[in-house]
């Protein structure tokens, strides 16, 4: 029997691959569980419930074996939303051969507004290679031929570590605004999981074994809240959406418990080009929480902050 039309799912250590071949479009979605870091975002966004989370295991309060996502194949229809939102760039999607995100082609779901610039001319030479390896996704290099740092914007997960590490020669642009916060008094004895998750250093061991948490580095992905053995709980609430003209009411859900949470983390708004669709008011509804009065941190203050030099690798030799 053909398999053409048909969703076809390898998994390995390392690797998980859907394979749609159609008679003209050969669609190919790609996660690098390296990189994935079982976030919030993918299972929380997808229309279809096809990505349900994979629990990390956990030995004295430290991670052993990662989190991540497994795909139901039968469930997916290669929309691409979970690409659009991926907060490390560990999925990646072709068609054809081509790299597509269907959601953006068709404008569906809107580009998310983010960028990495570097202003060589404000930035000390001397701390080349302090900033580049502060990169947690190696990111960052030096072009000699034009003088300059160069970034690889397609993989940046925009955590602004190169910020503070520059002392404000580089600039980030991230697409969440919203908040984290660190209640270590609620935290299971021992435990240090969501630092061994955490993408950006945002949750770190210090120096004297203790959590701590550099705010402004978190990208706001949720991993963190994903492995913590303390859980949310929830409750559920009907809201009204509209969208091109059509009202209707859908289930939500909040949680309940946020206040007695060890680590929590709150979406508000995300930066993206106009655009309205009932997907994409959808996919909000999921992704954002009830805050979008709220600010987030300001950059300057940030810039001044020595605990969020101190969160960078030999960020404590800087800081004398």
């Amino acid at each position: 029997m053909s398999k053409r039309g048909l969703s076809q799912k390898t998994r390995t250590g390392t690797e998980m691959v859907l394979e749609r071949a159609m008679v003209t479009r050969h669609y190919i979605m790609r996660w690098d569980l390296d990189v994935c870091v079982g976030c919030q975002l993918g299972p929380l966004v997808c229309p279809k419930d096809a990505l349900t989370h994979v629990d990390a295991v956990l030995q004295d309060g430290r991670m052993v074996s990662k989190q991540s996502v497994d795909l139901d194949p039968q469930k997916c229809i290669l929309c691409g939303e979970c690409v659009e939102v991926c907060p490390v760039n560990a999925i990646e999607m072709t068609i054809n051969g081509e790299p597509e995100i269907p959601v953006i082609t068709y404008e569906v779901f809107p580009p998310f507004l983010q960028s990495t610039t570097f202003e060589k001319d404000a930035f000390d030479w001397k701390k080349k290679d302090f900033v580049i390896d502060n990169c947690p996704t190696n990111v960052i290099s030096e072009d000699k031929d034009a003088k300059t740092l160069q970034v690889d914007d397609a993989h940046c997960i925009r955590c602004r570590q190169c910020e503070v590490a520059s002392d404000g020669a580089f600039h980030v642009q991230q697409p969440w605004q919203g908040s984290v916060v660190l209640q270590r008094e609620y935290c299971a004895d021992g435990c240090l999981a969501c630092a061994d998750i955490c993408p950006t250093r945002a949750l770190h061991v210090n120096e004297q074994g203790e959590l701590v948490l550099a705010d402004y580095y978190c990208i706001k992905c949720g991993a963190c809240v994903q492995i913590c053995p303390v859980e949310a709980q929830y409750e559920e609430y009907e809201v009204t959406i509209e969208s091109q003209g059509v009202t209707k009411v859908v289930p939500h859900r909040r949680v309940t418990n946020s206040k007695q949470l060890p680590i929590w983390v709150e979406r508000w708004r995300v930066r993206h080009e106009p655009l309205k669709s009932g997907a994409w008011v959808q996919a909000l509804l999921e992704l954002a929480d009830e805050k979008a009065e709220m600010v987030e941190i300001d950059r300057k203050r940030a810039l001044k902050r020595r605990d969020l030099l101190l969160a960078l690798k030999g960020g404590n030799q800087q800081g004398e």
